[in-house]
């Protein structure tokens, strides 16, 4: 299964929740003393997959084998783990799915799972029973991955209350190259276990922003990428009261003029939004023309700074505040904070701070 994007075919791959699923049903085989070298199992969605599967043990009346992941040609740190299922049949008609090792646990109870519980979304734990389901009376089912633990340091489980190793993904069991979707999702689960705590959130692009606005006391930080667009809105329909965006002048002067994805593949912006209030201000062509031929956006708010023209610079601080108020459309409080990396800070509370 291919897409084609920018002009690339890229080469589609499936999620852990597809391996688990897969390997479920190899166990389930392995019982029946089949051993099946490769399966075709049915994602959410109807696709159909045909997973190799490795490993084969049968033990004790346990069942084992395993998938490995492939994400295609997307960029995913999972790629590539080993999903092993070990599965033996139950006869009171229960399937009963816990991870073992190398599968996170949640640390607190969330919209996702309770405390203590297997970091193992719904959509495969659906599809793991509707295997099992299809051929045995029950079962005991516990998905691991050895690697798993090492592999969820380089993952956002962290953030988002699940310890110990990565979660079992996949709501349609394909992994689309070069897809925004699971990061749009970590930062959407985030927001929501942010909601259940407050009514106000700190936004930030990255974690240089985030060590920003904790050493300045803004707590309840949640790391938004490039995705400010998205973040907001969601953030509107989870009814935050207010919200507050840390950012570098390079990616908050993009959202001054209304680029909500601020990704410079995207919208490379930078040197525009301070012509346009340069202009704004009526500032003289020859320093308009000198800031546009600058390379970084910190640059230019340096020369601005150390040149007397901070009121442009608070323009673009509220130019950012309205384009967000056009954006989200309700009456959420919103607060700017741009830094420069060698420590000036422009806040939409006050004036230059800090």
């Amino acid at each position: 299964m291919f897409e084609v994007i920018d002009g690339k075919k890229l080469r589609c791959g499936y999620t852990t929740g597809s391996c688990a699923q897969a390997a479920t049903l190899g166990c389930i085989y392995l019982l029946k003393g089949i051993v099946l070298n490769e399966v075709e199992i049915e994602t959410k969605v109807g696709i159909k997959l045909k997973i190799n599967l490795y490993g084969h043990t049968l033990k004790d009346g346990w069942a084992t084998c395993y998938a490995l992941k492939d994400a295609g040609d997307d960029l995913d740190v999972t790629d590539g783990i080993k999903i092993y299922v070990k599965l033996r049949e139950r006869q009171d008609f229960k399937v009963l799915i816990d991870g073992g090792v190398g599968i996170g646990r949640f640390i607190e109870d969330t919209p996702y799972g309770k405390r203590g519980e297997a970091a193992i979304n719904r959509v495969p734990k659906e599809m793991i029973e509707k295997e099992v389901r299809g051929h045995l009376r029950g079962a005991d089912v516990i998905v691991y991955a050895p690697e798993g633990e090492e592999v969820a340091k380089k993952t956002f489980n962290g953030r988002l209350k699940i310890e110990g190793g990565i979660s079992i993904l996949g709501t349609t069991g394909i992994v689309r190259p070069m897809s925004n979707d699971a990061l749009l999702k970590t930062i959407f689960m985030e927001l929501e276990l942010k909601r259940k705590k407050t009514d106000e959130v700190v936004m930030c692009f990255g974690n240089h922003g985030e060590e920003f606005a904790i050493k300045r006391g803004l707590d309840d930080t949640v790391i938004i990428s490039n995705f400010v667009g998205d973040a907001l809105q969601y953030a509107k329909v989870l009814n935050f009261k207010k919200v507050t965006l840390v950012g570098h002048f390079g990616k908050l002067c993009k959202v001054s003029i209304g680029a909500f994805n601020t990704h410079s593949h995207i919208s490379d912006l930078r040197m525009e939004s301070f012509v346009y209030f340069l202009a704004k201000n009526h500032i003289s062509y020859e320093v308009i023309d000198r800031v546009d031929k600058m390379a970084t956006a910190e640059e230019a708010v340096c020369f601005l700074v150390d040149n007397g023209y901070n009121f442009v610079i608070l323009d673009m601080l509220k130019g950012a505040i309205n384009k967000i108020k056009q954006l989200v459309k309700n009456d959420m409080e919103i607060r700017i904070i741009m830094y420069t990396f060698r420590g000036d800070v422009f806040d939409s509370c006050g004036d230059r701070t800090w």
